[in-house]
């Protein structure tokens, strides 16, 4: 009996009293330890499990096994997997910019930008603070983010903490604006969006305000579609002939169109007055609200007057983009 022990003797002359499905535990091991090394195999084995499983379906693998800067569980398509591939081809990113010294070349440069993405470093340091505070005050949108989500949006690119969005067409100041609706007409008309987040209704509604002969269009800086790709082509090159400026407060900019003499005038299915029965000859700025939560509370404050579009059958809302549509044809003839 003696010499039979002897059979669990291990190199390094170490003693082993009992096999598992986890390794060998030492002579002198405790109850308390051997649950601790259980739980601590267990743990580690189901991790090692996951990760085969992931990488057997070639879906999602965490960001941190490829790049030890990001700090986060977030994951995302494999790079150059089929997800991967199928999602970025969805997502058009011929549009984008990212690492430090393109981002930079790129602001230099005369390019319309339409949106920012940078991390906190970045914003800080004096290479780019200048250059960021100047296209935010031209009511580009910038936003501050972490590595993770800059990771998330570019789908694991070499990003270097910055990257960009170009604009399909340059815009203007809201001075800008003014002065160029009422040198050009005595009654110029101009279309406020509030809230429109869709590309394809911003695009439509850019086509027909150029159709109607509008001399501008305004969308805020936020909630709101930027000039993309998508948007220029639904318009179908109508953004190319309408001047458009972007605001960092709409309700602000409806504050500073009425002190120069227009008149702004919201449309909404509560409204009071048809706009078939509306009037007035001035210059008009129209609200257009989006069709979920039309035009805002604190907007419709702002309006001089809110008018309907009657409807007559059983449908009872529009499109944003048709209701637009509607309404510039019926104030433009006036």
């Amino acid at each position: 009996m003696k010499n039979s022990s002897n059979k669990f003797r291990g190199k390094n002359n170490k003693e082993y009293k009992k096999k598992s499905d986890f390794g060998y535990y030492s002579k002198n091991t405790n109850r308390s330890e051997k649950n601790d090394k259980f739980l601590k195999n267990s743990a580690k084995n189901k991790k090692q499990e996951n990760f085969k499983k992931d990488d057997e379906n070639n879906t999602f693998s965490s960001v941190k096994r490829r790049n030890p800067r990001f700090k986060s569980n977030t994951e995302f398509p494999i790079k150059n997997s089929e997800m991967h591939n199928e999602i970025s081809n969805k997502r058009n990113f011929d549009d984008w910019i990212w690492g430090k010294h393109s981002v930079y070349e790129t602001l230099s440069s005369d390019r319309a930008i339409n949106r920012i993405w940078c991390t906190s470093e970045i914003f800080s340091s004096d290479k780019f603070y200048i250059l960021l505070k100047d296209f935010k005050s031209k009511g580009v949108l910038i936003e501050e983010v972490s590595w993770n989500r800059l990771s998330q949006l570019t789908y694991g690119a070499s990003h270097q903490g910055v990257a960009l969005q170009l604009a399909c067409s340059k815009t203007i100041s809201l001075e800008q604006l003014i002065d160029f609706s009422k040198h050009n007409c005595p009654n110029p008309l101009i279309v406020a969006l509030d809230g429109i987040t869709d590309p394809h209704n911003v695009g439509a509604i850019i086509r027909s305000a150029e159709a109607f002969d509008c001399k501008g269009l305004i969308i805020p800086q936020r909630r709101s579609a930027g000039l993309t790709g998508t948007v220029a082509k639904v318009a179908a090159g109508a953004l190319e002939h309408l001047h458009v400026s972007r605001v960092v407060n709409l309700n602000r900019a409806l504050e500073e169109l009425k002190k120069n003499g227009f008149l702004v005038v919201g449309l909404s299915g509560d409204g009071q007055i048809s706009i078939s029965n509306f009037q007035e000859k001035a210059p008009l700025v129209v609200v257009v609200g989006s069709e979920n939560n039309g035009i805002s509370l604190l907007t419709q404050k702002k309006c001089d007057f809110i008018l309907s579009i009657p409807l007559k059958g059983k449908t009872s809302s529009l499109n944003a983009s048709v209701a637009a549509a509607i309404a510039l044809f019926h104030l433009t003839g006036k």
